[in-house]
């Protein structure tokens, strides 16, 4: 999987944002969700910590922990993306979204369909920034959180009112929706190990 630049550290928090293919909705055309929540369940049963998030229509925010690993932190985003891929096909195959699968189907490089993939449901590179200190986890966890009001999106009124965020357990200290880890949580926690 490309990235614009890759990560080359295997711990520390970041921020991540990958992008759904050509911008379009799939996270809400497919009801797919709960396919990110179930990646941050994987993400947790490997040590990770996921401390914040906003899955939008088309993309997703997200703010983890990794925790030391083996795997390089290129190749969790893009084992999640792939398992998350196959399930938003399955769905769309199952909604028999014909013209979605067909754009989806035309967006794969030539390299990639020689290799024998058949959709990009997923732009090929994602966003990072390491979150050294808290003022700038804190920015980042705004700026996400903020996301489904501004713009084109109003999908909510109020932050804590959009349903698939972290917001609600930030603004009351509840968790509701997926559950996540704080960071003020992680300052006692030594991820290099």
């Amino acid at each position: 999987m490309a990235v614009k630049s890759p990560v080359v550290e295997k711990d520390g928090i970041y921020f991540i944002t990958f992008t759904c293919c050509q911008w379009l909705p799939l996270f809400q055309l497919t009801g797919g969700h709960d396919t990110v929540y179930k990646w941050f369940d994987y993400l947790k049963s490997k040590g990770h910590y996921i401390v914040g998030y906003v899955i939008m229509p088309n993309h997703l925010h997200a703010l983890i922990a990794f925790k030391h690993s083996d795997k390089t932190i290129n190749t969790i985003i893009s084992n999640g993306k792939r398992f998350m891929a196959y399930e938003i096909i399955s769905r769309l195959q199952q909604q028999q979204a014909t013209e979605i699968l067909k754009q989806l189907s035309d967006a794969v490089s030539s390299s990639d369909k020689k290799r024998g993939k058949l959709h990009q449901v997923f732009e090929p590179s994602f966003d990072w920034k390491e979150c050294r200190n808290n003022d700038f986890i804190k920015q980042k966890l705004n700026y996400m959180h903020d996301n489904p009001c501004k713009g084109v999106w109003n999908l909510a009124a109020n932050a804590v009112d959009y349903p698939h965020s972290s917001a609600w357990y930030y603004q009351t200290g509840e968790q509701r929706g997926y559950e996540i880890t704080s960071y003020t949580f992680l300052e006692d926690i030594d991820l290099t190990k």
